[in-house]
């Protein structure tokens, strides 16, 4: 796996706190269901990798402008950036 850093990345904050820990938050709200978790790192909202029927993670990334996401999975740690399409 081959990383890169990227202008998005060195624009974040401290992690923000996750908007739930029990899934993704427009699956919960809709009766969804979702593969994978990410967590947005310029606001906090957890949503659903783009395997997951929804891909709410990558709806929210565009709607929002928030580029950067990290794996919300128990033990990784990897972060994404939608912008320059590359692990950061």
């Amino acid at each position: 796996m081959t990383t890169t850093t990227c202008e998005h990345v060195a624009e974040l904050g401290p992690e923000p706190a996750p908007s739930t820990t029990e899934g993704c938050e427009d699956c919960l709200a809709s009766g969804g269901r979702w593969v994978h978790l990410r967590l947005c790192l310029d606001c906090g909202k957890v949503a659903c990798c783009d395997s997951s029927p929804a891909k709410h993670a990558s709806k929210h990334a565009a709607a929002e402008s928030h580029p950067v996401i990290r794996s919300f999975e128990p033990g990784e740690t990897w972060r994404w950036c939608f912008v320059d399409n590359t692990l950061v």
